[in-house]
């Protein structure tokens, strides 16, 4: 899976042309990505938001993914909880019907 820097740089245009946006240098940028270095907390807001409206959007989640629930805890409460049904290893009705036939 690409790192979510190169895919924000995709959805840009560029390495460059999303140190530019955020007012940060190329290296920078390389060093995130390549480097192993955490994006900066304060830059993250503003690479979810101009990816939001692609194909691929990259979230906080994805730029902070040790950490974004400790810097964002809005973000867990957000998340949508999906409980499964009560029955979920009953058999449907059908088959039921047939099993007890």
């Amino acid at each position: 899976m690409p790192h979510p820097i190169a895919i924000a740089s995709e959805i840009v245009g560029s390495q460059r042309a999303l140190a530019k946006r955020l007012g940060v240098t190329p290296a920078a940028v390389w060093q995130w990505m390549e480097d192993g270095r955490k994006v900066p907390i304060q830059h993250c807001p503003a690479i979810e938001k101009m990816t939001a409206d692609s194909v691929t959007p990259v979230t906080r989640r994805d730029l902070r993914p040790d950490d974004w629930h400790l810097i964002w805890p809005e973000l867990v409460e957000a998340q949508p909880v999906v409980s499964p049904p009560e029955s979920a290893n009953a058999l449907p009705t059908a088959s039921r019907e047939a099993a007890d036939a």
